[in-house]
């Protein structure tokens, strides 16, 4: 018996199929491709941090082409000038108000005067910081403002007992306010006067 002939130029596995079982061989021509490591992280790219920054090396600058960060300087507070100028400011402010307390109720408040050396004395030193220069204008306009607060207390009293008014007494007859204070005045009256210096130092240090 003839053996059956076999039929010419077989068909030719195609291209990337699997060669005895093996799935990573190539076609004629193509190298086999690297088979997995193992590691499914081997070839991607390291996570970001979240530190946009965290790429650069010692002493590059900031982004943009700025240098080290900006640091704000702390406001200064150390203007006398200034300072002084807030102390006379609040001194008149202060002086005026504790007069019309003391005329409307015809009588001096202890607590008035320490509140008028406080406010003059905190008031000029956060401006012009703890200079000593600042606190010893602070004291002696204290002690001013309730002087000036005590004549214009003695002022409002003589208008209203004279009848006339508060502007004609200060204008017209402000030496005899003055000659009423020189009467008046006793222990307490300076009593006041020290307090206003004192409260205005202590104001001062606690706004330093």
């Amino acid at each position: 018996m003839s053996q059956p002939v076999q039929p010419p130029n077989q068909p030719q596995q195609p291209y990337g199929q699997p060669v005895d079982g093996n799935p990573y061989a190539g076609g004629p021509g193509q190298g086999a491709p690297s088979a997995p490591t193992g590691n499914p992280y081997g070839q991607q790219p390291p996570a970001p941090t979240g530190n946009p920054f965290a790429g650069q090396q010692p002493g590059q600058g900031a982004p943009f082409g700025g240098g080290a960060s900006f640091t704000p300087a702390p406001p200064a507070r150390n203007n006398v000038l200034l300072g002084v100028a807030v102390a006379l400011g609040a001194a008149i402010v202060a002086g005026i108000l504790y007069g019309v307390i003391a005329g409307s109720i015809e009588r001096e408040v202890g607590y008035a005067a320490v509140g008028v050396g406080f406010l003059v004395g905190f008031a000029a030193s956060k401006v012009g910081g703890s200079n000593p220069a600042v606190i010893a204008a602070s004291a002696v306009f204290s002690i001013g403002a309730v002087y000036v607060g005590q004549l214009i207390g003695i002022s409002m009293i003589l208008a209203d007992v004279a009848q006339i008014p508060f502007s004609e007494v200060v204008g017209d007859h402000f030496d005899a306010v003055t000659k009423a204070w020189s009467q008046e005045a006793d222990f307490m009256t300076y009593l006041f006067l020290g307090l206003g210096a004192v409260a205005a130092v202590g104001g001062a240090k606690k706004a330093g």
